[in-house]
């Protein structure tokens, strides 16, 4: 009786190492922010606004050896003044759970328009940073990010 409960055991434990390396062959892709809920955030922020290329300057490192921490630093052209100011920076993560990594407000007394933080990534992928302006313009950066350890994983 004791060799088949030795047996269960066994089985039982190669059953459960088996669907936890299973998990952490799939979860990756489970917890990747699918490109319709890239697309719809982008929608939800700016409506029909189509962003275009330029005034916003996006730093952040190619490579990020750890996931958990990477610096981003942005900084948009403006005058800041009561006719022409950046109203607002979103910045998204196309490969994380939650797209929308952070929102930036500013106003004409803000002098300048830029920030400096760090951000989690679950994997390599792009970061968007869109200038939200006073005249309901919007421009937008890309950048590439390299991600050798995840920071989004449980």
């Amino acid at each position: 009786m004791q060799d088949s409960l030795k047996l269960s055991s066994r089985r039982g434990l190669l059953i459960a190492g088996g669907a936890g390396a299973l998990a952490l062959l799939v979860a990756p892709r489970l917890v990747q922010a699918a490109p319709a809920l890239v697309e719809a955030e982008i929608k939800k922020l700016f409506g029909d606004r189509k962003p275009v290329d330029g005034r916003v300057k996006l730093d952040l490192p190619s490579i990020a050896e750890n996931g958990l921490v990477v610096p981003l630093n942005f900084e948009v052209e403006s005058p800041m003044s009561e006719a022409d100011y950046v109203k607002a920076v979103h910045v998204l993560a196309e490969g994380n759970p939650n797209p929308l990594v952070a929102s930036f407000f500013f106003t004409p007394m803000s002098g300048k328009a830029s920030a400096s933080t760090r951000i989690r990534l679950a994997q390599t992928q792009n970061i968007l940073a869109f200038a939200e302006m006073s005249d309901g313009s919007v421009h937008a950066a890309k950048a590439e990010v390299k991600v050798t350890i995840g920071g989004c994983g449980g």
